[in-house]
């Protein structure tokens, strides 16, 4: 491995940069401890919609992982690349929808352009899942929930690229951009998947 000595000084301005990064004040974001041995340097954030008292959201969740690696894997495509999750329960009706992974992917490409958040080699799955209680969790019903799991090289400015996550958390729990303040009127039912 090449030494690279301002490695660890351009990540800090860079973990210092999406720390300071405001948020909506219906999605609590906070830094959690980062997964190791996927980049020599990483820094981790998750986002709860709306969370109750005790820190847990009926609305939905993410993740969102920053990774730097001076040696600029080939996979990567360069030295910094992003994780990100979000979820959210959903209606069991949207749940079958054919086009939902489809649009949930869409909503993240057009949440990154909204934001003009510069990637390139981004992939990714969308995954639908439906459940339905039997034996004593019969009573809950029907469920559903949408989960989209995406990484993609960032061009800097990296505040662009946390923006464009939290604004994809907030879409997939029912909350549009600028709907900050507004009632949410009951939470979707959640799929047990």
């Amino acid at each position: 491995m090449t030494a690279h000595p301002d490695a660890a000084a351009r990540f800090a301005e860079a973990a210092a940069e999406l720390r300071a990064t405001p948020f909506r004040d219906d999605i609590v974001v906070r830094e959690i401890p980062s997964p190791s041995g996927l980049a020599p340097f990483s820094l981790a954030l998750a986002a709860d919609v709306r969370p109750d008292d005790h820190g847990d959201s009926v609305y939905g969740t993410g993740r969102f992982v920053l990774l730097h690696d001076p040696e600029a894997p080939s996979s990567w495509g360069g030295a910094w690349r992003i994780v990100a999750f979000a979820q959210a329960p959903l209606e069991p009706e949207i749940g079958t929808d054919p086009l939902l992974a489809d649009v949930t992917w869409s909503w993240l490409v057009d949440a990154l352009d909204s934001r003009a958040a510069a990637y390139h080699s981004a992939s990714g799955t969308s995954t639908k899942m439906l459940s339905k209680g039997f034996g004593s969790l019969a009573g809950e019903g029907d469920g559903a929930q949408i989960e989209l799991r995406a990484s993609w090289t960032p061009d800097a400015p990296l505040r662009p690229h946390v923006e464009a996550w939290t604004e994809l958390v907030g879409m997939l729990a029912g909350l549009p951009p600028g709907s900050e303040g507004v009632a949410v009127l009951g939470a979707r039912k959640g799929g047990r998947g």
